[in-house]
């Protein structure tokens, strides 16, 4: 089987889509298919560091896309990426030969328009891989006005790709209901979420020391928010909890991570002059277990609007690490679904955006608490969104789908 993958983000990038699909290549590199992966040759956060054009690795062969590299600082910026990204993927799947199956994640916003169009110009199945809805996101962060002629081109373009999907994948029961109402047959639609890093996180005593004893946070409470920065997971009100909480020291807030947000944290770090915040980039895959180890508590955020439109990714590996964690988001999400399973308060604790006092008093009744053992409740829980459960469930529907695009 030949197999397609159309991203901005793979390997060696870290950031969650790049992760996510690289062990899917890798799956089913393994399995013994032909994967060809298209992303761009610059790093997602950094767009100073650059990979090769070409690459041959594990068996999947990847094709990089220049872009010049301009950054978030602004929307035109971002645009001006996009566009380029776009063009030249396009000139470059025009010349690659048919493959049984491509899949479509969802940066830059609407390409999986792109690898629609090649599947209807050489055959095979398309399945859009829905990591956030766009130009939904667009639209909830502000930048797009509901109902303008801009909006509703992208929102027309973006429905008519997914309704030409032999599948297409939806994080959570929130992400697949928006996908109804845009149209898309129930059937169509496979719900899974993201797996978990368990392959190479797990709970790590001795990294976990290190990790603070490297970072001058050795004795600290530690809450900490791991993963992209952006304005769908607003962190106004943890930074106001963290002002509040300024004058305990055994208390320490760690910011871990990159996006267009993580400057606002370190702005706002600096301006109030906090020595309780420290924020740290994202960290290689083989110091993570040593890095979200180290917390006390993990906090999980979600802004209200961005329910379905993007997921809360980061939270199985917390599961599976059995970690306290702390939700702060609408309880009508995927957040909040995963915390009543638990049902355990000690455990996993809910608070909404605007309610600084209720996350002061969780991070003070979590640190009486002191540190947890892992939590076996929440691992267990964890597993059914392991790697080594949902990788190969995926390659089942990938499989699926090639064999019905090669039916008359």
């Amino acid at each position: 089987m030949r197999v397609l993958l159309l991203n901005q983000c793979f390997h060696p990038d870290h950031v969650s889509t790049a992760q996510h699909l690289t062990d899917l290549a890798v799956g089913l590199a393994e399995a013994g298919h032909q994967v060809t992966a298209v992303a761009s040759s610059r790093g997602y956060d950094d767009p100073t560091r650059r990979f090769p054009v070409r690459e041959t690795w594990k068996g999947i062969d990847i094709h990089r896309i220049w872009t010049p590299g301009l950054g978030k600082k602004a929307k035109w910026r971002r645009l001006v990426d996009f566009a380029t990204f776009w063009l030249n993927a396009a000139r470059i799947l025009l010349f690659m030969p048919r493959h049984d199956v491509t899949i479509c994640l969802t940066s830059p916003p609407l390409i999986s328009t792109l690898g629609t169009v090649a599947a209807k110009l050489k055959g095979g199945a398309v399945i859009p891989w829905v990591m956030d809805l766009n130009p939904d996101e667009a639209v909830a962060a502000g930048w797009l006005k509901e109902g303008g002629l801009v909006e509703r081109t992208l929102t027309f373009i973006q429905n008519w790709s997914f309704r030409q999907a032999s599948r297409i994948v939806a994080l959570d029961r929130f992400m697949a209901r928006r996908l109804i109402e845009k149209g898309v047959h129930p059937d169509v639609i496979h719900t899974d979420a993201p797996w978990s890093h368990d392959q190479c996180v797990r709970f790590d005593v001795p990294a976990r020391e290190a990790f603070r004893a490297k970072h001058g946070l050795t004795g600290k409470f530690i809450v900490m928010y791991s993963g992209n920065h952006s304005p769908c997971h607003p962190l106004d009100t943890v930074l106001a909890a963290a002002e509040l909480l300024k004058q305990d020291a055994a208390i320490h807030f760690l910011f871990v991570g990159g996006g267009s947000e993580f400057k606002k944290v370190q702005a706002f770090q600096k301006e109030k002059a906090l020595s309780n915040i420290t924020t740290l980039p994202y960290q290689p895959m083989e110091e993570l277990s040593g890095s979200l180890s180290s917390a006390d508590l993990h906090l999980v955020v979600m802004g209200e609007p961005f329910v379905g439109i993007v997921h809360p990714c980061k939270i199985y590996n917390i599961l599976s690490l059995g970690i306290p964690l702390l939700f702060v988001g609408p309880e009508q999400s995927h957040g909040g679904d995963l915390a009543r399973r638990l049902g355990d308060p000690a455990y996993a604790r809910l608070a909404s955006h605007g309610d600084v006092d209720r996350i002061v008093a969780e991070v003070r009744a979590a640190q009486q608490r002191g540190p947890q053992p892992p939590n076996p409740a929440a691992q267990a829980l964890a597993a059914e969104f392991s790697h080594a459960v949902l990788c190969p469930r995926w390659i089942d529907m990938i499989t699926e789908a090639a064999n019905e695009s090669r039916q008359p």
